[in-house]
C-alpha cells in the first residue's frame, strides 16, 4: 500500500526513477490513472515492479500467481516479463477495479497470459491446489488478516526453488512500533517473525515500497 518506497524524500525517489527504472509508456499510463482513482495509494511503486519484473525473467518464470490485483499494475509488470507462452493467474474480489485492470491488460497486448479469478483468493487457491497447479513465483498483496493463510497456501502451490513475493511487511513502519497494537499491524509483526523462523524456506526482507519480503521455498 504504497506507490513510493519508504524513506526515500522526493528529491531522492525522483532521482532513483530517473536513472533505475524503466518504466514503459503503459505503466505511466495506469500510474498517472491510479494517482486521480479513490485508494490510489495502493499500486506499487516503479521501482518495485521493475524488481519484480526482473525477477521473473532471473528464475525464467512461466507460472504466476497473484493475489490482490487492485488495478492491474503489478499484474501488468510482471506479464509484460513473462514469456508469450506464460500464464499468470491473479486473484481478486473487485470487479470494478479489475475491469480497469483489463483495459490495460489488452492496451499492452498481455491479457491472454492472465487468467483473472474473481473470487474469495483463499477458494481459488484451494482450487488451484486440488487441481494440482504448481507456480514459480507467487506475489501477495491483499488483505493483511489472511495473510498468515495465503502464505501456507503458498508454501504448497509453489514449487521447490520457487518464489514467494509479500509485500506490506514494513507497514509504514508500525510493525517496528511495539506501541502500534491494532489488529493487521500484529499480524503482519507475527508474520514477519514466524517467516523468520521458518525453516522451509530462505528470505530476504527489503526495504522497497512499502517493504517487501523475498521467499524462497525449499
Amino acid at each position: 500500500m504504497s506507490n513510493k518506497t519508504l524513506g526515500l524524500d522526493d528529491r531522492l525517489s525522483s532521482y532513483l526513477r530517473s536513472v533505475g527504472v524503466r518504466e514503459p509508456a503503459v505503466l505511466q499510463q495506469l500510474r498517472s490513472h491510479n494517482a486521480e482513482y479513490p485508494q490510489g495509494h495502493m499500486q506499487i511503486c516503479p521501482e518495485q515492479g521493475q524488481f519484480m519484473a526482473m525477477l521473473v525473467k532471473l528464475i525464467a518464470a512461466k507460472q504466476i500467481l497473484e493475489i490482490g490485483v487492485f488495478t492491474g499494475y503489478s499484474s501488468l509488470v510482471m506479464a509484460l516479463a513473462l514469456p508469450d507462452d506464460g500464464r499468470m493467474v491473479a486473484c481478486d474480489v473487485s470487479a470494478e477495479a479489475t475491469d480497469i485492470a483489463q483495459k490495460y491488460w489488452q492496451q499492452a497486448g498481455v491479457a491472454h497470459k492472465i487468467d483473472l479469478r474473481i473470487a474469495p483468493a483463499v477458494d481459488t487457491l484451494q482450487d488451484l491446489l486440488a487441481a494440482g497447479e504448481t507456480f514459480d513465483l507467487a506475489f501477495i498483496d491483499a488483505d493483511k488478516a489472511t495473510y498468515p493463510e495465503y502464505y501456507e497456501l503458498c508454501l504448497k502451490l509453489v514449487r521447490s526453488s520457487g518464489v514467494i513475493l509479500i509485500d506490506n511487511v514494513l507497514w509504514y513502519g508500525q510493525v517496528a512500533d511495539p506501541n502500534v497494537t491494532d489488529k493487521r499491524t500484529s499480524i503482519l509483526r507475527d508474520l514477519n517473525a514466524k517467516i523468520h523462523q521458518d525453516q522451509r524456506v530462505e528470505l530476504v526482507m527489503l526495504p522497497i515500497g512499502d517493504g517487501m519480503t523475498v521467499i524462497r521455498r525449499l
